[in-house]
């Protein structure tokens, strides 16, 4: 029997064949081992565990503050101050192999006790202090990395050096988005320095997972867009027209052979139309109260710009954005927290990020939100006890503290320990394999079951490692 050549099947392999080469041309960027769900890669899945938290908002403090200088108080700091004592500095350790005397310098500012728990807050963060009995600080934390290059890459990708997803985009594979109108993972003012996009990418996840940005560091918020959201030139009936005409092509040249890479294309072409009609509103921070954007410090001239993107956190998480990210950061090569000397600055980031901060834990707790958004706070690494530069502090890999708050983390309560001089995890130590772990638990998800196949291996976000920290939740 003759097969009868259709017109569908002609169109596609000849003339308008260009246009499907074009697309499978696109789509071969992507993973060939891609196993996306055809009809909507994002919709919401049903957690593998119990899950405390439907999303998270994590704070990124771009460079490393000081955890001694912040929320570890370390007594010993204020009476060996200026005396030198052995520390095995990881710097050095790299390049010599040898321990070497540094002069221990103290804490530049106060530390008082605050809330029933009594966690000690340095006068850095006086407003992040009122909240404490809603925080949970894990002060034991370390991770691989000495540079911000590696270290950032690690906390957000769980690799130093290869091209791996970050945490975001294992989430939304994981679990989708709860709103099919907006991305399941959105940035704001990300860095494109130390690791750049790469810290919001989804590598060889399929491209439905990648993070959206929302501006970039350095840029003041009032400018910050997502990029080609609108179209001046064409009535919003033109564009809709325009649009199903394209995607009536589009599906006709794929015909039922398509493969999944090539529909995922499609569905992040209709994400992008959907997007068009609610991101607008998202970003309109004109229709929250004055006395709601005076609780970010939006108005003020320090806290007016991170105040901004801590209110836009909160607008997402309860419009269902499964993983949101706030950066605290700039594009330079000197990070924002970097004090390798003059710690003195750290009062400027501190006066910046302290009250939007705050205003964003008591926004979430007032609505409810925090019963079940994850907040993470912190940054990619700590600084060490001692002396660089007369009156800075080097980068410290080995013992840091980092902050959660909401969806059933221990309220008021202090997970590990650094040694008596603040500078490596002693008790209770929690590598970053460890917190990832935890924080996609949180989420229910098993990290040792998140996992995806590509050039004949299964991959996860904490590669071979990590375990679950049980003593932080309540």
């Amino acid at each position: 029997m003759t097969d009868i050549l259709h017109r569908r099947r002609l169109l596609k392999s000849a003339a308008c064949g260009f246009g499907s080469l074009a697309l499978a041309g696109l789509c071969a960027e992507e993973s060939s081992a891609a196993n996306v769900t055809a009809s909507n890669p994002l919709a919401s899945l049903d957690p593998m565990l119990p899950a405390r938290a439907k999303r998270i908002i994590f704070i990124f403090m771009q460079g490393g503050p000081s955890h001694v200088d912040t929320f570890d108080y370390k007594p010993l700091l204020f009476k060996e101050d200026g005396n030198e004592h052995e520390f095995r500095d990881a710097r050095v350790l790299a390049k010599t192999g040898s321990i070497q005397k540094h002069r221990v310098m103290k804490p530049l500012w106060k530390f008082r006790q605050y809330g029933e728990c009594g966690q000690w807050v340095s006068d850095l963060f006086p407003h992040i202090g009122e909240h404490v009995d809603d925080l949970c600080f894990v002060h034991s934390l370390h991770t691989n990395g000495v540079a911000h290059g590696p270290s950032t890459l690690f906390l957000h990708t769980g690799a130093t050096n290869l091209i791996r997803p970050s945490m975001g985009a294992w989430v939304t594979y994981g679990l989708g988005t709860e709103n099919q109108n907006l991305p399941g993972f959105i940035t704001i003012a990300p860095s494109s320095a130390n690791g750049g996009p790469r810290n919001f990418a989804n590598a060889f996840l399929p491209a439905d997972y990648q993070g959206t940005a929302i501006g970039r560091a350095s840029q003041p918020m009032t400018e910050a867009r997502i990029r080609h959201l609108t179209n001046s030139r064409l009535s919003q009936e033109e564009q809709q027209r325009q649009f199903e005409l394209l995607q009536g092509l589009n599906r006709a040249q794929l015909g039922d052979d398509a493969d999944d890479r090539q529909r995922a294309v499609l569905s992040s072409f209709e994400l992008a139309w959907r997007m068009q009609m609610h991101a607008p509103g998202l970003m309109d921070l004109s229709e929250e109260s004055t006395a709601t954007q005076a609780m970010y410090g939006i108005g003020e001239k320090e806290t007016d710009d991170f105040g901004r993107q801590c209110l836009l956190g909160r607008r997402m998480a309860e419009r269902g954005v499964r993983f949101i990210q706030i950066n605290y950061a700039d594009n330079g090569n000197n990070p924002r927290w970097d004090q390798h000397s003059k710690m003195p600055l750290h009062e400027v980031h501190a006066k910046a990020s302290d009250k939007p901060v705050a205003g964003l834990l008591a926004d979430l707790k007032a609505r409810g939100l925090l019963e079940d958004t994850l907040v993470w706070w912190g940054g990619e690494f700590g600084r060490n006890p001692f002396a660089q530069n007369s009156d800075g502090r080097d980068h410290n890999p080995k013992g840091f503290t980092h902050f959660l708050a909401g969806a059933g983390v221990k309220p008021g309560f202090a997970y590990g320990e650094t040694d008596e001089f603040g500078h490596e995890a002693v008790v209770d130590k929690v590598h970053m394999h460890d917190l990832h772990a935890t924080l996609l638990y949180a989420l229910g998800l098993d990290h040792e079951r998140l996992t995806y196949r590509y050039a004949g291996r299964d991959f996860r976000l904490t590669d071979i490692e990590g375990r679950i920290v049980d003593g932080i939740f309540s």
